[in-house]
């Protein structure tokens, strides 16, 4: 069964993206604007993030009144040494949770929260200082708080990214193997696993039963082997242009996809974390193209 074109969603990074390469919410346009821009490309979902200072209520509001669905939510947990440092992000996860179910859409990536200063933020994709008795506690608090998404009628599906104590393959394959299936799905980012060095299909296919929703990216292999081989740091990476908009890079798109199987029924987010445009917004319209072009121009008019 082809993939539908109401399993799509954007996440408009674009509109966040730094000069140094790094993310900056408060440098996302009004709402109502980013949701029109959003609908007036193609797109008729969004990753789900109610607004600081906004109930979910008035964030449903504004989606419905753009003609733009709640797609899944996110959950960066960051890292703390100490167990009752983390009871704050997993309350946040909780409160993700109930929003999320509250929009009507109870999927949501989880992730390790990617933190400005992390040894891996400086060393990215390769796994920089592995450590097993630390991953192992670091599976325990992505267990946890897969427990208190699930507890919410939520379902939790584990995203791996760069710069993270979950990064690798490995590291992703050690959590999904050791974390009970019914309380911890598969979220995958093909552009983050593609800097590794690994095709993303690859591991997409080896847990296609498990996938739950796929983050797409397109990428360029060129930057991401620098980034490994000479061991450039993150922001650098994304500023050197390891990003760009579907279809103007090396990802095999249709190929990542078909990865999932053809009885996948999962959440696609596209993404940009930098677009290419001078202009965010000109990004956020490429991505919309790409879009329609591949699955379906009535998407444009819904």
């Amino acid at each position: 069964m082809p993939i539908s074109p109401s399993q799509f969603a954007i996440n408009p990074l674009q509109w966040v993206a730094t000069d140094d390469g790094w993310i900056n919410p408060g440098l996302a346009p009004a709402l109502p604007d980013r949701l029109a821009r959003i609908a007036a490309a193609g797109f008729t979902a969004i990753q789900s993030e109610v607004p600081s200072g906004s109930s979910v209520a008035e964030y449903a509001h504004a989606l419905e009144v753009a003609g733009i669905r709640p797609g899944p939510g996110y959950v960066g947990l960051p890292w703390e040494e100490q167990s009752a440092d983390r009871a704050q992000y997993l309350e946040r996860a909780r409160v993700l949770a109930a929003n999320n179910i509250e929009l009507g859409n109870g999927l949501l990536f989880l992730a390790m929260g990617m933190q400005r200063d992390a040894p891996r933020v400086a060393h990215p994709a390769v796994g920089h200082d592995h450590n097993p008795a630390r991953l192992e506690r670091v599976r325990d608090y992505l267990s946890e708080a897969a427990e208190i998404i699930t507890a919410e009628g939520a379902v939790a599906a584990l995203h791996p990214h760069i710069g993270t104590w979950v990064e690798t393959a490995d590291d992703a394959r050690f959590v999904l193997d050791t974390v009970d299936e019914k309380i911890l799905k598969f979220g995958p980012d093909a552009g983050h696993f593609a800097w590794t060095g690994i095709d993303p299909a690859l591991i997409i296919a080896e847990y296609r039963t498990r996938v739950a929703g796929i983050h797409i990216k397109d990428y360029r292999l060129d930057v991401a082997l620098r980034s490994r081989t000479e061991d450039i740091d993150y922001r650098s990476t994304v500023r050197a242009g390891i990003w760009t908009e579907p279809g103007a890079g090396d990802a095999d798109i249709p190929g990542i996809l078909a990865s999932a199987g053809d009885d996948f029924t999962g959440w696609v987010v596209v993404e940009v974390d930098r677009g290419t445009t001078e202009a965010p917004e000109d990004s956020v319209d490429l991505c919309g193209r790409w879009f329609t072009s591949h699955f379906g121009l009535e998407n444009a008019s819904r």
